[in-house]
């Protein structure tokens, strides 16, 4: 079996890291460096970093930061934030960052996904999508740190993205963001379902088992988490972590492994 990826999303803003709770109330919890060298002695699979302010105040990739961010990094990195051009991807692949996940451009500009994935490859591009229910109850898809409604359907929306080229789906619940409740398994179910490339679960992870649940039940390619791997509860005091590989592999993996041989 394909071994499952778990994977730490930091969230940048003014160059530091923070947190928030269902895409508000920021929380400011430290140095991103920091941060990425405790998860390089953690032996994380993979790190997402997303600047939040930049789409918003529209600023385009720092780069001489993401460069820094790159060179301490012992993982597979993907960036997130203010990429509007194919330019700009070709600076930041070029500074060493694995792979570039895009959101509000996909909504706006969708052909850059396509120009990204004939110049670079798809593996090259994650398409980030976050979805909350609105008055109505539908799923809707959401831009500017989710401030921002579309009248996208969320699996429509993802499978016109794998059309034009995105190499997966970064899948975001923001009613589930920041607290520990679990992932929307619903709405993940639904968009894994109808894609033939990974789908990523972020949003709402509490505890090992609920990177279980995303894949058995929700049928996602692999975890993203947040609040899991910056605070330490049941306080939420700030403390960088990651389960050991053997944990991971004693409540995770196996487990998987289990449910296969059971189906």
């Amino acid at each position: 079996m394909k071994r499952t990826r778990v994977i730490p999303v930091l969230l940048l803003h003014n160059n530091g890291l923070v947190k928030s709770e269902n895409f508000k109330n920021y929380r400011y919890v430290g140095d991103p460096i920091n941060a990425v060298k405790i998860f390089n002695e953690k032996e994380v699979d993979e790190l997402a970093i997303i600047d939040i302010g930049a789409t918003r105040e529209r600023r385009k990739p720092n780069i001489q930061w993401i460069r820094e961010i790159a060179g301490e990094a012992f993982m597979p990195l993907a960036y997130g934030g203010g990429i509007t051009q194919i330019e700009e991807v070709r600076e930041i692949l070029f500074n060493g960052i694995e792979k570039v996940i895009i959101n509000k451009s996909a909504v706006s500009t969708p052909e850059l996904i396509t120009q990204i994935a004939d110049r670079f490859g798809r593996q090259s591009i994650t398409v980030s999508i976050d979805v909350k229910k609105n008055f109505w109850g539908k799923y809707r898809v959401y831009t500017n740190n989710g401030s921002h409604s579309t009248d996208l359907d969320p699996v429509a929306f993802a499978q016109r993205c794998e059309e034009l080229g995105a190499g997966e789906i970064l899948l975001n619940a923001i009613e589930k963001d920041g607290t520990y409740k679990g992932y929307d398994l619903d709405i993940l179910k639904r968009v894994s379902a109808a894609l033939d490339i990974p789908v990523i679960a972020c949003g709402g992870a509490g505890n090992i088992d609920d990177f279980r649940l995303a894949v058995t039940e929700g049928q996602a390619s692999a975890v993203a988490a947040g609040s899991m791997f910056v605070f330490q509860r049941p306080h939420n005091a700030v403390l960088i972590s990651y389960p050991s590989q053997t944990e991971l592999k004693e409540k995770f993996y196996n487990k998987l492994s289990d449910n296969n041989l059971r189906a």
